[in-house]
């Protein structure tokens, strides 16, 4: 299929260059989109259906045979001989039961090591006689050793799983899912049905993952390709958000009032506070004659700009135009008959364009986010009822700054610059966002997101027991309101893929103190997995609990509070081994990473060292935070788990 699209001939075909190099782009994107990867297979499945699907399931009818896999494949003729994961034929290959068989009377699974063939496993769907069982390849395959970037799991996409993924695009869903349950891969699946079902709507208005860091994205960024997809935007939010350089940082005090929703109308109040009545009468010389519009009137058109609730921008270029046309109704009462050039005219007259900008002078955004920072007066007369004057104080900057540029910017004032700029112009929307880890968000960064997705839809994944931010989502319903997302739909993951039985139910024992509504997560693995707590006397004994591990296939992950990384940097060196950080590609020959507990959610490793819980709690700045850290360290590994430590653990672990 690659080589007959290298083989393409656009030389007789194009009419000027302009479509020659359209179509040279569009051959080069469908070329990559085609690229070979040794060792995935070209299909996964087989569905032998009793009847042919669409045709009348008369008695006597021949079924139809169909292979699954992860792309569409066509033969030399064009017939198909793999049909795409997505297509509606190949559904039941993940929706089917012994209870529910959807007219299939056989499911084969393939088994692949390195890309060769090597197992296949039937179920006879339709056959009474034949009992339900587990798939042992589907085991085998959930408990494959991770060395490198996330993989597709469209093998091994479950029932409730394959819901979400093929919802419809013109609804929001929200997926609240514990450690393991899959929730990032199936955000990432839904995307790729969505550009499947929906590919030329998609195509012009755009789609876009959000994720909480570069490690995490980088760790991620293979999945979609590998599918086909190589149209998709990945960013964090403070990307989407980066009108200035940020070279500061918060308190965290600071941080949950600048992230509080209320800004939003501090913000508002702030733009628009620029808008003064007029004084004063617009007085048009055309010619010979004079045209005059009245203080009163002018005032009427300002508060009819003001009542429509448009942008600042929006409303700052249409009042010229409104004036220009209570010009033109005295002209036509005159007995002229201007036109529409003369209405141009008229806006872009000198004593217009005077008025225009004494009444709505234009608003730098970053500029307005200085003042209120910087100026106590225009901070307390802009939030004056909205927040109080501790909080006012809290955000407010104790050294004077020159300009926009010198300033240091934190993560969350880019934010109020990014809400502050759609308040003067309109943000561009996307058709579909997916937005993960979303319970760390502030409400004025859910709105930022919102704002990439309000002519489109949404999938917004996270784990409310894995918010790790003074100012994590408390519950879903109130993060997809300040999304703008109020009626989307929240589904709830539970079982879990990914951690081992005896891992996860270690980990849940924090629940009750960091997240005491949610259910904990019920592994399906059959391999229980290795756990081990063994306190140690320092960290040469760390790094011999790294070397046990490494005795193991697959990625490890050496998992430690912040402060506590560069001796275990240097402990590893010290003994000669080689390790990477969080984001860096494992090879066969460096499988070890050493990950700052600031950095491990999302990620995942075959077995995992952690080191000193009660460090990783100690670091941040409330217990609650700590705990919820912890929970996402301990909750890293596929394999193994081994913690360490010298000081006691912390007593929800007992």
């Amino acid at each position: 299929m690659r080589e007959d699209v290298e083989s393409l001939d656009i030389s007789d075909v194009t009419a000027n260059w302009v479509n020659a190099q359209i179509l040279e782009h569009q051959i080069g994107e469908r070329i990559k989109a085609l690229a070979d990867l040794s060792d995935t297979p070209l299909f996964f499945g087989r569905l032998d259906y009793l009847h042919a699907p669409g045709a009348e399931q008369a008695e006597g009818a021949e079924g139809e045979r169909f292979y699954i896999g992860r792309r569409h494949v066509h033969d030399a003729d064009g017939d198909p001989m793999v049909i795409d994961w997505r297509a509606p034929v190949s559904q039941p290959f993940y929706r089917a039961s012994k209870k529910d068989p959807l007219d299939v009377g056989l499911r084969r699974r393939f088994g692949y090591t390195g890309g060769d063939l090597t197992a296949y496993e039937d179920e006879h769907l339709s056959d009474p006689a034949e009992a339900a069982k587990t798939s042992r390849l589907l085991q085998q395959e959930i408990e494959r050793p991770r060395v490198g970037p996330m993989r597709d799991i469209v093998a091994t996409i479950q029932p409730e799983q394959d819901e979400i993924v093929r919802s419809g695009l013109g609804g929001t869903v929200c997926v609240q899912g514990g450690p393991g349950t899959g929730k990032t891969a199936v955000g990432l699946h839904r995307v790729a049905y969505l550009l499947y079902a929906h590919r030329e709507r998609l195509a012009r208005t755009g789609t876009l993952v959000i994720g909480p860091n570069r490690s995490f994205l980088h760790y991620i960024e293979q999945v979609l390709p590998a599918l086909g997809e190589l149209a998709v935007r990945q960013a964090t939010v403070d990307d989407l958000v980066a009108h200035v350089e940020v070279k500061g940082a918060d308190e965290p005090a600071a941080a949950v009032v600048k992230g509080d929703a209320r800004m939003a109308r501090v913000l508002h109040r702030a733009v628009f506070s620029h808008v003064t009545m007029p004084a004063e009468p617009v007085v048009v010389v055309r010619g010979s004659r004079r045209w005059r519009v009245a203080a009163y009137e002018l005032e009427d058109i300002v508060r009819e700009l003001l009542d429509r609730g448009i942008r600042y921008g929006a409303a700052r270029e249409a009042l010229p135009q409104r004036i220009a046309h209570a010009v033109l109704v005295q002209m036509e009462r005159s007995g002229e008959a201007p036109d529409d050039r003369v209405q141009d005219a008229v806006a872009r007259n000198s004593a217009v364009k005077a008025a225009v900008k004494a009444i709505w002078p234009p608003v730098d955004p970053a500029k307005l986010v200085l003042r209120l920072l910087t100026d106590a007066d225009f901070l307390d007369a802009q939030a004056e009822g909205i927040l109080t004057e501790e909080e006012r104080k809290t955000i407010l900057w104790t050294r004077p700054v020159r300009s926009v540029r010198s300033a240091k910017w934190s993560p969350a004032d880019a934010v109020l610059i990014d809400e502050a700029t759609d308040l003067v112009r309109r943000t561009q929307s996307l058709g579909h966002v997916v937005l993960d880890e979303a319970q760390d968000l502030s409400p004025m960064q859910y709105r930022a997101v919102g704002r990439r997705c309000t002519t489109g839809s949404a999938t917004v994944l996270g784990d409310l027991a894995q918010g790790t931010t003074p100012w994590a989502t408390r519950s879903w319903q109130e993060a997809l309101a300040h999304l703008g997302k109020a009626d989307a739909v929240v589904e709830e993951l539970t079982a879990g893929f990914r951690v081992p039985t005896d891992v996860i139910t270690y980990a849940s024992r924090l629940l009750p103190h960091i997240a005491p509504g949610l259910t904990p997560v019920a592994s399906v693995r059959e391999n229980p997995g290795s756990f081990e707590v063994r306190q140690v006397t320092g960290d040469a004994d760390v790094v011999a609990e790294c070397l046990r591990a490494l005795r193991n296939e697959g990625s490890i992950g050496l998992i430690a509070a912040d402060a506590r990384v560069p001796a275990l940097a240097d402990a590893l060196a010290a003994a000669g081994l080689g390790h990477l950080g969080p984001g860096e590609e494992t090879t066969p020959e460096t499988r070890l990473t050493l990950v700052p507990a600031s950095l491990a959610k999302g990620l995942e490793y075959d077995y995992v060292v952690l080191d000193e819980p009660r460090a990783v709690v100690d670091a941040e700045p409330d217990e609650r935070t700590g705990l919820r850290r912890l929970y996402v360290a301990l909750t890293r590994a596929v394999s193994g788990l081994t913690v360490t430590h010298t000081t006691p653990l912390p007593p929800q672990l007992a």
